[in-house]
């Protein structure tokens, strides 16, 4: 069965209506003291706190589509404040020390975000809520208990406990669960109603936002669009997974496809068999895992990754997922959720991320160019770039603070390989984790090492 609507950028588009008017975009060159590349969530962070630090700044965004077009009004709504890379990988490059201090400031994010909705009058459905992540096999189980331990041990201990078996039925009805790892300190939030309501924000305090207004290219003072250039001494490429459709970083970041479902809203009936009335965020612990959210007006999403990679850092159409990605969705909402199973799909969506080369997010500004960047955040940007845009705000106005000094600012990682190695890469890796687990599943077996292996071989620890 088909869903109801395919692309249209995402349901959450459908939920607050498309916009009917872009705002203008620009056709004579300008000057700025920053100019911002991509009116996503890490750009309208990065001005809104530059504007609130220094009301006077003259602030630039140029946005190729309409402000919130790419992943920040497509995700799936989990506003973590987690550390979700390779802790190891920046304590190298710094001390446990510095990690510890990144994973406390990335928890104030939740927060932050709700206080900023509250003050800007922006009304997101945001719902304080919890993580949980299910096991579903014996596999599961371990690989849950060792995350557990993982973040116990680098400073989320205090956010994360077990649940057993009898414990998560009693929140909600999946079948087959052994337990669940619960994360608290979240909110559940519906991304395209933040970002607009960001956008407008940013707006009012004064920052230029120009839509329909292409990079082509940038380089030390000047953004080049198709119809003007934008000078300024200081200039941030905010633009995520969309950032290899700019001339010169095609190789910078991989433009990773993750896809979402949406069911109709679920007859109250069926809401008093499945429970979920806490409205957790909810995933599970496969190696290819899904993630889920219960909705205002009670529907089930389910995203997952689905085909993950375009050969030559290619986008999808308007958010438009291929049937095999749909395929895969609903039979992870049908497995999860067998009350679901006989309500059609309404709305099937896709969108990308940006994977750095070592799976890592980063921030930074050289001193000597001006250029700065934010993002690679692997999917947890929603709260991830708010702290990114408070850093890069900081970096911009040339201040030293606790933020600028975070193990994460001016990391830079080397290249994705090209063609098609990268194709060949990425592919093998998520063959890897779903045959890892379908024998999990299977055979009831030790975390399987074809997992291990397939993250090694793309550098994703």
């Amino acid at each position: 069965m088909q869903p109801n609507h395919i692309g249209d950028v995402s349901f959450w588009y459908a939920d607050i209506g498309l916009p009917t008017t872009r705002r203008p975009g620009l056709t004579a060159d300008t000057k700025a003291d920053v100019a911002i590349i991509g009116a996503g969530f890490t750009g309208l962070w990065t001005a809104y706190y530059l504007k609130k630090a220094q009301p006077d700044l003259d602030v630039v965004i140029v946005e190729k589509d309409f402000a919130g077009f790419g992943a920040s009004g497509r995700n799936g709504g989990w506003c973590m404040g987690t550390f979700a890379w390779n802790h190891e990988a920046y304590a190298r490059a710094t001390s446990r020390a510095e990690v510890l201090d990144m994973v406390k400031h990335l928890a104030t994010a939740v927060p932050e975000i709700s206080r900023i909705c509250a003050a800007e009058g922006i009304e997101a459905d945001i719902l304080p809520t919890e993580e949980m992540m299910l096991a579903t096999n014996p596999a599961q189980l371990a690989r849950m208990r060792a995350e557990i331990a993982h973040r116990q041990h680098w400073g989320d201990g205090h956010r994360v406990r077990e649940l057993t078996a009898a414990e998560v039925q009693q929140r909600i009805s999946v079948p087959g669960v052994l337990g669940a790892m619960v994360v608290s300190g979240m909110t559940r939030i519906q991304p395209a109603k933040l970002v607009r309501g960001l956008a407008e924000a940013v707006e009012r305090l004064g920052v230029r936002l120009y839509e329909s207004t292409e990079c082509l290219s940038y380089d030390k003072r000047e953004i080049l669009t198709p119809n003007a250039r934008v000078s300024a001494p200081i200039i941030l490429r905010c633009t995520e997974g969309f950032t290899a459709g700019i001339k010169g970083h095609k190789r910078d970041w991989l433009p990773l496809n993750s896809a979402q479902i949406a069911t109709v809203p679920l007859p109250p009936e069926v809401w008093e068999k499945i429970g979920w009335q806490g409205h957790e965020l909810l995933g599970d612990m496969n190696n290819a895992y899904c993630y889920c959210q219960r909705t205002r007006e009670g529907r089930i999403t389910v995203g997952a990754r689905g085909v993950p990679y375009k050969f030559g850092s290619k986008m999808d159409r308007n958010g438009a997922p291929d049937a095999e990605t749909i395929r895969r969705l609903t039979a992870v909402l049908h497995q999860h959720f067998p009350e679901a199973a006989k309500y059609p799909i309404d709305h099937a969506w896709c969108g990308v991320i940006g994977v750095p080369r070592d799976w890592c997010a980063t921030v930074g500004l050289d001193r000597d160019t001006g250029l700065g960047w934010a993002g690679g955040y692997v999917g947890t940007g929603v709260s991830t770039s708010n702290l990114a845009g408070q850093t890069l705000a900081d970096l911009a106005l040339g201040r030293d603070t606790a933020l600028t000094k975070l193990p994460w600012v001016n990391r830079r990682v080397r290249h994705w390989e090209p063609e098609p190695f990268r194709w060949l890469g990425v592919h093998l890796m998520y063959k890897l984790l779903h045959v890892a687990d379908a024998r999990e599943a299977r055979l009831a077996i030790p975390p399987s090492r074809f997992a291990a292996f397939g993250n090694w071989l793309t550098g994703r620890h």
